[in-house]
């Protein structure tokens, strides 16, 4: 018998921007499948700390682990309504350096970004059309990044992904509607432990962001509960920067 609450697997919910996501959802309600690659105790203790929750562990960069990843979490609570596709990798390469965009980098950040959120997705219809069924469309949150939108971003391939998952986001909006809908955020700076040193980042938020500041990891989490439960929309790219874009 499937769980009384809704069910949301947010991939990379850890730590950062993810474990955001995943306690603002556990706070709206659901029950959370929370994902690393690596840190499982971090992921077990966190999934203790909110209560209807648990943790699996999974590399996305292996095509089984994917398969694996969705066929847990399906299992623990027998359905799944919402697959936030929040992990992801980066490498920092200035733009104008093309030799260090080697095919190695190329491939490896497209395989984590764009193939990763597909394959998971494709795994996930049946559970996600099954949400349908019960009377809401299933959902799909890609984390996506305003360097896929501008040209901006740590690398040139990173860039890519990103621009690649937008245009999946709405191909697959297209195709799985309307049992399931599909939609992206597209953060600008998010303030983390990762991003505490990029000063000269920081100071262009501060400095020509409209809201004069980068995003928290709970602006972020608001974005996506708002397209959770925005039961119309799908396909859309909500650029998440402060209104950096517009200046």
């Amino acid at each position: 018998m499937p769980h009384s609450r809704p069910v949301a697997l947010v991939t990379g919910s850890t730590s950062g921007i993810g474990a955001a996501i995943a306690r603002r959802l556990a706070a709206d309600g659901f029950a959370v499948v929370l994902h690393s690659r690596s840190s499982t105790e971090d992921g077990r203790r966190f999934a203790a700390e909110l209560g209807t929750a648990t943790y699996v562990q999974a590399d996305l960069a292996r095509d089984d682990d994917r398969c694996r990843l969705i066929r847990e979490a399906i299992a623990v609570w027998g359905r799944l309504d919402v697959l936030v596709n929040n992990a992801g990798i980066s490498r920092v390469i200035p733009h104008a350096d093309l030799a260090r965009a080697t095919p190695d980098v190329w491939q490896e950040l497209h395989e984590v970004n764009v193939v990763a959120p597909f394959r998971l997705i494709a795994e996930a219809e049946p559970a996600l059309r099954a949400a349908a069924r019960r009377g809401r469309a299933g959902c799909v949150v890609n984390i996506s990044s305003h360097a896929g939108v501008r040209a901006k971003g740590a690398s040139i391939p990173y860039a890519a992904t990103k621009a690649a998952l937008n245009h999946v986001t709405r191909l697959l909006a297209v195709s799985l509607a309307p049992d399931i809908r599909v939609n992206a955020v597209a953060p600008g700076l998010v303030d983390t432990p990762m991003t505490a040193d990029w000063t000269e980042a920081q100071q262009l938020w501060r400095d020509r962001a409209p809201m004069r500041r980068a995003a928290r990891p709970e602006d972020i989490a608001q974005a996506v509960a708002l397209l959770v439960t925005s039961d119309y929309l799908t396909g859309e790219i909500l650029l998440s920067d402060g209104g950096l874009n517009l200046t």
